[in-house]
């Protein structure tokens, strides 16, 4: 019996492959392979595929439920069974895709007017969208065509702004998931103003990942303004309705999000300063002459009234000193009319008085010279006293006095040991000495010179002693 069941695997296998249509029923997915039944009207049949091809297609996780319509390629399998386990019959698939887009479009339509009724469609179109973002965040494939056109579009702009880039796979069952976490993370980015989703066009099924509900519900309660970049004209998706902005392409996207030319604006800008930069010198060049004649009126003026001040002054002046003058004049007049007698008899007793203190200052002259004279006489005296008792006079008759090098006097034969060098003043000068012990200490305490050997000192003829 084994042999037969073999044998009956073998024909089965080597019949030829082909591709069936119909739905799925019963999907259910164990550790290695995934079983499931495809049925039509006229009946079905047990398939089976084995995990790693199945994950090797990237098919959406809504292509493999039930009731889902597919398209599967493969052929006729049998297993033998064994001892232990049941033989069966099953159609071997290695390839499946989506049969058609009819039941995805009615899911589609189902969702958008769900979000409609829950109001989110309009929730990211009433939020402000920045003219010129300095940041914004991008979601896309990472090698992708759309990456390279929205940059393409952002310099055409003259944007020199920050992108955030948040690659994430854009086509097969985990793409949604990967979409809805990077957009979540783009939100929480310090300075992020703007996010772009981008993508290149494709069917419905390639698409059907920014249909997903997770990722269009979180999209709708962002408080960052999303702009939709899916696909093509033609290619509408949930993410388009619930996005803030559509945008047919990414380039599109990168005009939408950049609201005007940055290099025509820095142009508008550069003329405009321009102008307003010489409209002020041309404002003042045209008032300049203007001002400048009624700018010299008050300086005429002043001048002039200057002029007609001075000369008022000058006539005020000469007036006042001929009116002193002539006051004067007459004040001297009344004056001497009426001082003239009283003025001469002061002066003939200012004469008398002069006369008397003349005389006795001629008494008192003879009596100051007689005491000068006395002072004088007094002044000769004290100096013959005081010259008898001057130190000097003692050494005019032939005594010395003795000092050391500090100039306090040496008073006896110890203090002239101790000391060692001292000076004898005489009347006529000071001749320096040195006692002949301390002599000696002071040579035997140096090197000699050897001019010294052989000479004869005589005690007393040195002149240094």
């Amino acid at each position: 019996m084994g042999e037969y069941a073999i044998r009956l695997k073998r024909e089965f296998q080597s019949l030829a492959r082909v591709e069936v249509t119909g739905e799925l029923a019963d999907v259910r997915r164990t550790r290695v392979q995934t079983y499931f039944q495809m049925r039509d009207d006229r009946g079905g049949v047990p398939c089976a595929i084995w995990n790693n091809e199945l994950d090797a297609l990237g098919l959406p996780a809504e292509c493999l439920v039930d009731g889902a319509a597919v398209v599967a390629r493969g052929g006729p399998d049998y297993y033998p069974g064994g001892k232990n386990a049941s033989p069966g019959f099953s159609f071997r698939v290695t390839e499946i895709r989506p049969a058609g887009e009819g039941d995805l479009l009615a899911r589609l339509a189902a969702l958008r007017k769900q979000f409609q009724a829950e109001g989110l469609l309009e929730r990211q179109k009433r939020l402000r969208r920045p003219g010129l973002p300095k940041r914004i965040g991008v979601i896309t494939a990472e090698g992708g065509a759309a990456r390279d056109d929205l940059v393409a579009g952002l310099e055409r702009r003259g944007w020199f702004g920050e992108i955030v880039w948040a690659f994430a796979p854009v086509q097969d069952r985990k793409a949604a998931p990967a979409i809805t976490r990077a957009v979540g993370d783009l939100a929480t980015v310090a300075g992020v103003e703007a996010i772009v989703v981008s993508r290149g066009g494709g069917s419905l099924t390639d698409l059907w990942a920014f249909c997903d509900e997770d990722l269009c519900r979180t999209v709708a309660m962002l408080a960052v303004p999303v702009y939709s970049a899916v696909g093509h004209e033609r290619d509408v998706t949930l993410l388009d309705d619930v996005a803030a902005v559509r945008c047919s392409t990414p380039t599109h996207a990168a005009e939408a999000v950049i609201g005007f030319d940055c290099d025509r604006a820095r142009l508008d800008l550069a003329r405009i300063a321009d102008r307003v930069s010489k409209v002020p010198a041309s404002a003042i060049s045209g008032r300049a002459l203007p001002l400048v004649a009624r700018a010299a009126a008050p300086a005429r003026a002043v001048r002039a009234q200057r002029a007609m001040l001075d000369q008022k002054a000058r006539e005020v002046r000469a007036s006042s000193e001929r009116g002193v003058d002539l006051r004067r004049d007459r004040i001297d007049t009344l004056l001497l009319k009426s001082l003239a007698p009283t003025a001469g008899r002061a002066l003939r007793s200012d004469r008398a008085a002069l006369e008397a203190l003349a005389a006795s200052a001629g008494a008192a002259g003879a009596a100051a010279r007689a005491s000068v004279e006395r002072g004088r006489a007094m002044c000769r005296a004290s100096e013959v006293t005081l010259r008898a008792h001057d130190p000097q006079r003692t050494l005019e008759r032939g005594f010395a006095r003795v000092e050391d090098e500090t100039g306090e006097p040496v008073l006896t034969t110890a203090q002239a040991r101790v000391a060692g060098r001292f000076g004898v003043i005489f009347a006529d000068g000071r001749v320096d000495a040195e006692v002949a012990a301390a002599r000696r200490r002071r040579r035997r305490s140096r090197p000699r010179d050897p001019a010294e050997f052989g000479q004869t000192r005589l005690k007393g003829l040195d002149p240094d002693e």
